[in-house]
C-alpha cells in the first residue's frame, strides 16, 4: 500500500470505550491503543467487550509497534488478549509513559505473559517504527503519563490525541505541551484524530487541583466517617484525597485491590507521596475512630464486584457501612453505568448513609476536554485533515461540526464508525471499502464471538423462564406412550400452576398425536414441531415467551 496511509479505527468510534486505531502505510501498521468496554446491562453473563481485532491477527506480521496513550482500561485493557493472539508471530514493541508500562506490567503478569517487550517512553524521545518517526507529546488528563502520539511518515504526520485536557494547573504541576502542538501545526499536520468525549461540553473542563480545596471543605463538614470513592487510577485525585484528610487530623485507608495496587505503583514512580504512618490497614478500619478516618474506595461506577458496592449491599469482610457515614462520589458516570451507580447509592441511603456527588459539590474535575479546548486543539495543529474519534455518534457530529466552525473545510472533515478505513493519499483522503470490526465478548474464561443468539437466548431466559418438556413416545406409530414430563424454572404465571401444567401436557399430546398421523419419524423434525406448538400455546396463554426446550425420547 505504498503511497497511502490507512487510519482504520477498530474501536472508540459509535461508542464511548474500547478504543483501539490502526495506522498503515507502506504495507507496515502501527496500533495506537488496545482498550476495552465493560458490558451493558442486555450483554448477560459477559465480563468484558474487547474490539473485534481479526484484521491485526491476518495482518500480525506487519505491526511494527503497539503505541499506549494512557493507563486507563479503555485504551489499555484488551492488550493481554491481543498479545495472545500475536504470540504464535512474535509480539511486536510496545510503548508508554512509565506508569502506563508499569501498570500494563502488572496486567501482563495477571495474565501470565512474562517479558512482553515494553518499553518507556519520554516525551519527545523518538521511535522508529519501519516507514513510522514516532513521537509522545505531554498532554494533561486524569491520570499521569498521558501522551499524544504523533505518527510521521513520507505522506505527512497524523496525531492521535489520546484523552487530553488543557488543564493550566495539573498537580503534578506539568501541563499538555502546547508548544510541540503549535509545532506539529507549523510544521504541517496531515491528519488530526482528536478526543471527542466531552464536545458537547461547552467551555473549558475545571483543573483537577480544583478539586482539593472542595474535598477538604466537603470533609469539613462530616462528623463521622468518610468514605471516598474514586476512580482507582486517578492517582492525582489519590493524593488530593489524603492531603485533605491530613489537613483535618484524619488517617486514610485504601479498599479495594485495583486502588491498592495503583497507589503502589504511583508511590514508586514519584507520582504521589503519603507521609509515613498516614495509611491504615484495611483490617483495622472497623476498630478506628469514625471521627479520625476517611476510607478510599473502588466502585465510583456500581461495578459489581467493587468494594463499594459489596459496602452497599453489606457483604464486605472488612468495611461495614452505617449511619453516621458520608459516602463521596468523586466521580461521574461513564455513559451506560448511570443505572449501577444510582443503585449503589440508593443501598447506601437504606443503609442509613449520606451521599454526596458532584450534583451537591464541585469535588469532581472530567479529564476530558470541553468545546473550547477541541477548537484550541484544532487550531494549534491547523490539521489538514479531521477524523473525530472517541465518542458516539453524536458526540462525532459535533465534533465534526466544530473543526468546520474554526475553517477546517468541510470535505476536509470525515464522520468514520469502527472497520471503515480512511485513506489518504498525495490525491486527498476518501473513505476505503470496510474491513471487519465489531465486538468480542469475554464470558468467563471464554473468549470469542458470543453468537447474537446466545445473548438473546440469555435475555429471554432472564425475563421470562425457561420450559423444558419431555415427551416419551413409541418408537413404531410415533404416539405418546407417558404423561409428558413438564419441567420450568423463572417463569411468572399465576397460582394455578398445576392447572396449566395439565393444559401444556394435553398440548403436547395432541402435537405428538398430529405429527405421527403425518408420520413425521426425525426427532429432529418431531422437537421442532413440539417446540412451536408449546410456544405458542404458553403464549396465548400467558402473554410471555419462555424459551421452550423440548427432549423427545422413543421407547
Amino acid at each position: 500500500m505504498s503511497g497511502a496511509l490507512r487510519v482504520l479505527p477498530l474501536g472508540g468510534l459509535g461508542e464511548i470505550g474500547k478504543n483501539m486505531t490502526v495506522v498503515e502505510y507502506d504495507g507496515r501498521i502501527v496500533v495506537v491503543d488496545t482498550g476495552l468496554m465493560f458490558p451493558t446491562p442486555d450483554q448477560l453473563g459477559i465480563d468484558l467487550v474487547l474490539p473485534d481485532f481479526s484484521y491485526l491477527r491476518e495482518r500480525a506480521e506487519d505491526i511494527e509497534a503497539i503505541v499506549l496513550t494512557h493507563g486507563h482500561e479503555d485504551h489499555v485493557g484488551a492488550l493481554p488478549f491481543v498479545l495472545r493472539e500475536m504470540g504464535q508471530v512474535g509480539v511486536p514493541n510496545i510503548y508508554g509513559g512509565p506508569l502506563t508500562v508499569a501498570m500494563v506490567r502488572s496486567k501482563l503478569d495477571e495474565h501470565r505473559l512474562k517479558d512482553m517487550p515494553l518499553y518507556e517512553v519520554a516525551p519527545g524521545e523518538p521511535i522508529d517504527a519501519g516507514p513510522f518517526a514516532i513521537e509522545m507529546v505531554k498532554m494533561a488528563h486524569s491520570i499521569p503519563d498521558s501522551l499524544a502520539v504523533a505518527l510521521s511518515c513520507e505522506l505527512g504526520t497524523t496525531l492521535v490525541t489520546g484523552d487530553y485536557k488543557f488543564d493550566q494547573t495539573p498537580v503534578d504541576g506539568v501541563p499538555a505541551d502546547v508548544a510541540r502542538l503549535a509545532e506539529l501545526g507549523r510544521e504541517g499536520l496531515l491528519l488530526l484524530c482528536g478526543d471527542s468525549t466531552n464536545v458537547t461540553r461547552p467551555g473549558i473542563a475545571e483543573s483537577e487541583s480544583s478539586v482539593g480545596p472542595h474535598l477538604e471543605q466537603a470533609f469539613s463538614q462530616c462528623d463521622g466517617r468518610i468514605i471516598v470513592t474514586c476512580f482507582a487510577s486517578n492517582i492525582h485525585r489519590v493524593q488530593q484525597v489524603v492531603e485533605a484528610a491530613a489537613a483535618l487530623g484524619r488517617k486514610a485507608s485504601l479498599v479495594g485491590r485495583s486502588m491498592r495496587k495503583n497507589v503502589n505503583i504511583g508511590s514508586s514512580l514519584g507520582h504521589i507521596e503519603i507521609p509515613e504512618g498516614m495509611l491504615v490497614p484495611v483490617r483495622e478500619i472497623e476498630d478506628f475512630p469514625d471521627h479520625k478516618l476517611v476510607v478510599i474506595s473502588t466502585g465510583s461506577q456500581g461495578e459489581p464486584l467493587s468494594a463499594l458496592r459489596r459496602m452497599a449491599h453489606g457483604d464486605h469482610p472488612q468495611v461495614e457501612l452505617h449511619e453516621g457515614d458520608t459516602v463521596i462520589f468523586s466521580a461521574t458516570p461513564i455513559p451506560g453505568n448511570e443505572r449501577s451507580v444510582n443503585e449503589t447509592i440508593d443501598r447506601i441511603y437504606h443503609l442509613g448513609a449520606d451521599v454526596i456527588t458532584p450534583r451537591e459539590a464541585p469535588i469532581h474535575a472530567t479529564g476530558h476536554g470541553c468545546a473550547e479546548e477541541l477548537k484550541l486543539m484544532i487550531n494549534l495543529t491547523k490539521p489538514r485533515y479531521v477524523l473525530p474519534v472517541h465518542g458516539d455518534y453524536r458526540r462525532l457530529r459535533v465534533h465534526a461540526e466544530l473543526a468546520e466552525s474554526v475553517g477546517v473545510d468541510r470535505d476536509d472533515i470525515f464522520r468514520g464508525e469502527n472497520g471503515l478505513p480512511l485513506e489518504i493519499d498525495e490525491r486527498g483522503a476518501r473513505f476505503a471499502e470496510p474491513e471487519q470490526a465489531g465486538m468480542i465478548f469475554v464470558d468467563g474464561v471464554d473468549v470469542g464471538d458470543i453468537e447474537d443468539v446466545a445473548l438473546r437466548d440469555r435475555r429471554m431466559l432472564s425475563a421470562d423462564g425457561i420450559f423444558i418438556v419431555v415427551a416419551t413416545i413409541s418408537e413404531q406409530d410415533g404416539r405418546s406412550v407417558a404423561p409428558p414430563e413438564i419441567i420450568f424454572r423463572g417463569v411468572p404465571f399465576a397460582e394455578d400452576a398445576d392447572g396449566l401444567i395439565e393444559e401444556i401436557r394435553e398440548a403436547v399430546d395432541d402435537s405428538l398425536a398430529r405429527s405421527a398421523e403425518e408420520e413425521i419419524r426425525e426427532i429432529s423434525l418431531l422437537q421442532d414441531h413440539l417446540h412451536d406448538d408449546v410456544a405458542t400455546f404458553v403464549y396465548e396463554r400467558l402473554k410471555r415467551r419462555p424459551m421452550v426446550l423440548p427432549v423427545v425420547v422413543e421407547v
